[in-house]
């Protein structure tokens, strides 16, 4: 697992990049001073200016509004939805600028305080599941506050470059010579997603992200859908443990519950580290695990009895995690 959270560190840090690259690489932008948008380096125009010249009849622009803006939308949309319907929210868990975000301020919260966040009830254990002490220190306020207020910022700043010419607002920021607009639309985007980062990260993924609930909707749709599975034959196990798997999700979820229950769930694996560590001198390993097809249908359906179609076997022992120098 440790090698699958490597992974998806490379994967988000990637995605973040091109995030932040999109624009001043022409590569994905909606210019408000041309009026239309640019992919690959090209403009990507409907024709509606020459639609009203006559240049063109309303055949053609019917044309142009399906294959240019219709046709994509739906292929991209139906793209995640189908990612999601099969294996939940990778998008979230493994690509999301924001959610790279949420992740990072979460652990510099547990640094500074002992919490994913200001608004829990109850401090995190200051022993990690992998065994090592974590103990909060407030000195990490200024790192903590730090990071949210210069993510907001250079997030403000990338989404300005996707509406005008990011040329324009890099120079003019680099010279201190930003419009008003320009200047405005940077201090209140700032603004908002510092109190957004440093309050309510996982609370936005979980009720205020269209493309997650999305995502959420489809998923719950599949109850033979990947999600994360509990060995309840082995619950047992689970006796010794101060609910590492819970304390170990950003989105704050109980992965031993039902999937109803981890309606939000982002696939980011996290709780199935925790409870490897957890388990790593158990034989049998790990109580948690990815399961799909008929091995899901135990997660989905528990509550309404023990589903007949599950195979016994949906939970492998898992080799414990090889010590450093063997």
């Amino acid at each position: 697992m440790r090698n699958v959270q490597d992974m998806r560190f490379l994967l988000r840090t990637t995605f973040f990049m091109l995030f932040l690259i999109a624009p001043p690489l022409d590569l994905l932008r909606f210019d408000l001073t041309l009026g239309h948008a640019i992919l690959f380096g090209q403009p990507w125009v409907i024709g509606i200016d020459h639609f009203l010249a006559g240049d063109i009849g309303a055949g053609h622009l019917a044309f142009n509004v399906l294959t240019r803006v219709l046709l994509p939308i739906l292929g991209v949309g139906a793209l995640i939805i189908g990612v999601a319907y099969q294996w939940g929210r990778l998008y979230c868990g493994w690509l999301c600028p924001h959610f790279s975000v949420v992740e990072m301020i979460n652990a510099l919260m547990q640094k500074t305080i002992g919490k994913h966040s200001l608004w829990d009830r109850q401090k995190l254990p200051e022993q990690r599941p992998d065994g090592s002490l974590l103990k909060p220190r407030s000195i990490w306020w200024p790192f903590t506050v730090g990071a949210a207020l210069g993510f907001a910022f250079l997030w403000a700043v990338a989404l300005l470059t996707y509406l005008l010419p990011p040329t324009e607002i890099y120079t003019n920021l680099w010279h201190g010579t930003l419009t008003a607009n320009q200047a405005r639309f940077i201090g209140v985007a700032t603004l908002l997603l510092f109190i957004e980062f440093t309050f309510a990260r996982h609370l936005f993924c979980r009720f205020g992200c269209a493309v997650g609930l999305f995502q959420s909707l489809a998923w719950m749709g599949n109850k033979r859908a990947m999600v994360v599975g509990f060995d309840h034959a082995r619950g047992q196990a689970c006796t010794n443990c101060h609910s590492a798997c819970d304390n170990a999700c950003p989105m704050r979820l109980h992965p031993r519950t039902l999937k109803r229950s981890m309606f939000t769930c982002t696939q980011c694996g996290q709780c199935i580290q925790a409870c490897e560590q957890v388990q790593q001198r158990n034989p049998q390993g790990t109580l948690l695990q990815w399961v799909d097809e008929a091995c899901a249908l135990d997660k989905s359906e528990r509550g309404l009895g023990h589903h007949p179609d599950v195979p016994k076997d949906c939970f492998k022992p898992s080799a414990p995690p090889a010590k450093k120098g063997a």
